[in-house]
């Protein structure tokens, strides 16, 4: 399955063979704009010729660019999260060809088929694909079908276009037979068993595992894309919290998902640490924290307040709250009291609302919070000053 990370969504994605073979090196264009069309010459790299790379064959279930990226990126996180391979198609560690022909209307058989090569990144794949599909659409529809030859075409990225790099032959030109020196191998039932059980969980997996627990489609892909990042995420869900003055069973997973891909992902980046784990503020530390704002005892302005104290020196939320004075107020009687002295101090206010402006309510709000120091809970601030206002 390849996961579409526009629009959501799956693309089952069916695979023809995988089979390995030997690297044979890579050429480095110099001169122009270093592609293979615009340069003056090019050098031959040896240094991985006889490095074995595995060929996975899909079947021609793709529709478009965004879906052959799609299935790319999602075979990149499965081979990185196997400890296969580093995926980086810009150093060559992961390379993907991409096959394409087209259809007219009514026609059961697809046309001649034209290979595209040289497609660095997963957008530039998306970008190459859907122009050939639209080069040759453009071609069958002025009549002129017959111009489009099985050949080998590579990616001017400059460009933005598909240009000839060389004819291909037909398979039998590849000359493919059984390689006379190695025995096939089989392997049993049994082996193949013992290899999936040993081996950890995938992307695909991690994906339904955290759709299981409300994540929304954003948060959960921001996480799979980085294996480190979600054994970060898990870490904080698996922390034991202890809180004799909660009552019931609170589950931090979207507070959690939420401050780690936005604030505390951004943070990362901006101090460039390697990885979360570099955080002075631990898993069981973040835990804490969106247990306090899930189960009501600070909000989420004064979590996003002091969230910059506990990146910077690390240590306990709770702690740091209770120093600072900063536990949410809670109790409906001792809030009645702040939203009766706001409502006394704006007695012009009142007036008007009452009269009919009643959008002054964001006023009101504002003003209870300012008074509480922002430590009001807010929704029953906003039940009991509802309640208040439409009294008298």
């Amino acid at each position: 399955r390849a996961h579409l990370e526009e629009g959501g969504g799956e693309a089952v994605i069916g695979i023809t063979r995988a089979h390995l073979e030997e690297d044979a090196g890579k050429l480095n264009h110099v001169g122009g704009s270093g592609n293979v069309s615009t340069a003056t010459h090019s050098l031959a790299d040896y240094n991985r010729a006889g490095v074995a790379l595995l060929e996975i064959v899909t079947e021609p279930d793709f529709k478009n660019g965004k879906e052959v990226s799609a299935y790319g990126q999602e075979l990149r996180r499965i081979v990185r999260y196997l400890k296969a391979s580093d995926g980086n198609l810009n150093e060559g560690s992961m390379r993907c060809d991409v096959n394409v022909s087209v259809k007219p209307v009514g026609r059961k058989r697809f046309g001649t088929k034209v290979e595209v090569k040289n497609m660095n990144s997963f957008n530039a794949m998306a970008r190459a694909i859907d122009y050939e599909i639209e080069r040759q659409e453009k071609l069958y529809k002025e009549g002129r079908g017959d111009e489009i030859v099985q050949e080998t075409r590579t990616w001017d990225d400059q460009n933005q276009r598909t240009v000839t790099m060389r004819k291909k032959e037909g398979l039998a030109d590849y000359r493919y037979f059984p390689e006379p020196d190695l025995n096939p191998l089989v392997c049993s039932q049994n082996y193949v068993k013992i290899v999936r059980e040993e081996m950890p969980e995938l992307p695909n997996e991690i994906r339904d595992r955290y759709k299981s627990l409300g994540l929304p489609d954003g948060d959960i892909q921001v996480l799979v894309e980085d294996e480190n990042l979600v054994r970060f995420y898990d870490e904080i869900l698996s922390a034991s919290i202890s809180n004799s003055n909660s009552s019931r069973e609170v589950n931090i997973s979207k507070q959690a998902a939420n401050w780690l891909t936005n604030d505390l992902l951004a943070f990362v980046k901006n101090e460039k640490l390697s990885t979360p784990y570099d955080l002075k503020l631990k898993p069981e530390e973040i835990a804490e924290f969106c247990f306090l704002i899930e189960n009501g005892e600070i909000s989420g302005k004064i979590g996003k307040d002091i969230l910059p104290d506990l990146l910077t020196n690390g240590g306990s939320p709770r702690k740091l709250v209770e120093e600072k004075g900063l536990m949410q107020i809670s109790d409906p009687a001792e809030i009645e009291k702040i939203v009766q002295k706001v409502l006394e101090s704006n007695q012009s206010q009142l007036e008007q609302y009452r009269s009919g402006k009643t959008k002054l309510k964001g006023f009101f709000v504002g003003a209870c919070l300012r008074e509480s120091g922002g430590r009001a809970n807010p929704t029953l601030t906003d039940e009991i000053l509802t309640r208040l206002l439409s009294e008298g």
